[in-house]
């Protein structure tokens, strides 16, 4: 059984080893693999290369420059929002992602703090958010002009020199509590 699996078998008594080794497998086999999350063994990048691979990346956010971000992340970039419910797959699907976001809020990033595995295929950034928000987006609240601050994280996995997966964690109740407080 794969060590990796944070479940311990010695606890399990005999006749329900087996049915608890199918249930493990099954479940490593769920959240083992995620298209985009592949852990190499070794990694092409060193820490150094991605910490500045990860500040070109906020510096092009920070720009509003979409052509840049895109260029620090892989082809096959998987990118998470918790509060959003869907997974995007791909430049094309950032890209929009991406344009929405720009056409809808003016956020800066400040307080980042970047956080890098020593072999430099994971990290971690922590920020606060400071943002206004433009224009309406579906299932939210009207928009009109409101400002608001939040911390924020997102995990990214690295490969190649590219990022190949974001993960996006923030408060969106503390988000629409903040936006709707004039109300």
């Amino acid at each position: 059984m794969d060590r990796r699996v944070a479940v311990s078998v010695a606890a399990v008594k005999p006749a329900d080893d087996l049915i608890f080794r199918n249930w493990a497998e099954t479940l490593w086999a769920k959240v083992a693999y995620r298209p985009g999350t592949e852990r190499r063994k070794e990694s092409a990048m060193t820490q150094a290369q991605t910490e500045d691979l990860l500040r070109q990346y906020f510096a092009a956010l920070a720009n509003g420059d979409i052509d840049a971000t895109l260029a620090c992340v892989s082809d096959e970039v998987v990118h998470d929002v918790n509060q959003g419910g869907e997974r995007r797959i791909g430049k094309d699907r950032l890209n929009a992602y991406l344009a929405r976001m720009a056409h809808h809020y003016r956020e800066t990033i400040s307080d980042l703090v970047l956080m890098i595995t020593p072999d430099g295929s994971r990290a971690a950034a922590e920020y606060n958010v400071s943002g206004v928000y433009l224009a309406t987006e579906d299932g939210l609240p009207p928009a009109a002009d409101q400002t608001y601050q939040l911390p924020a994280g997102t995990f990214f996995a690295i490969d190649d020199g590219r990022i190949t997966r974001i993960t996006h964690y923030y408060n969106l109740t503390e988000w629409i509590t903040q936006i709707t407080a004039l109300d």
